[in-house]
């Protein structure tokens, strides 16, 4: 997937004449692309829309103007766009009381290795994006993934006749958290739409 461009960045300015209809646009098709893996987790699979929302929300809150920090935002969320033959996913922990959370965290250390796409069968394992856990002692709260995708089963989600047909899942089997979420027809849709991208 082609990277996100300087030049596609908006200004904070203009970014605020169109930021109400860009981000209803982009959280509708961040719903099509959101995966409920069991009671505590959420994905959402990532896309250059996705992306450049994330990159100008945070330009917007942090207030970022000047070039070279610019420049870093985009250097920085662009890893979490999928290359050829990958998929790319945002993993949240999403546990209200701070306690349990803390406690969730603390238990479920490596979940990052734990997390698989299983199309048709095949188990693909999630690698983090970026520096990964800098605390051993617990999980963060949110993981950047990448699936690798073996080129049959890339072939496979490209193709349109193909995926009607193909069956694909989310699964953790970490011992603190195991969960499996079937993708429906629009996500598995959407996902050969990155891969033809």
């Amino acid at each position: 997937m082609k990277p996100i461009e300087r030049s596609e960045i908006l200004g904070l300015a203009d970014y605020e004449q169109i930021r109400d209809r860009f981000r209803v646009r982009v959280m509708a098709e961040k719903k099509r692309r959101r995966v409920i893996l069991g009671p505590s987790v959420s994905a959402v699979f990532e896309n250059r829309d996705t992306i450049l929302l994330q990159i100008q929300e945070m330009l917007r809150t942090e207030r970022i103007t000047r070039s070279g920090a610019i420049d870093h935002e985009i250097e920085t969320y662009n890893e979490n766009l999928p290359g050829t033959d990958e998929l790319s996913c945002t993993a949240m922990i999403e546990i209200a009381n701070s306690a349990e959370r803390d406690e969730f965290l603390r238990a479920a250390v490596g979940f990052e290795k734990h997390i698989w796409l299983v199309v048709d069968g095949e188990r693909i394992q999630a690698h983090e994006v970026g520096p990964g856990a800098d605390d051993p002692l617990q999980t963060p709260a949110v993981h950047y993934l990448k699936f690798k995708l073996p080129p049959t089963v890339a072939a496979k989600l490209r193709d349109d006749a193909a995926i009607r047909q193909t069956r694909v899942t989310l699964e953790t089997d970490h011992d603190a958290y195991r969960a499996r979420a079937e993708l429906g027809r629009e996500i598995i849709a959407e996902l050969g739409e990155d891969l033809r991208a």
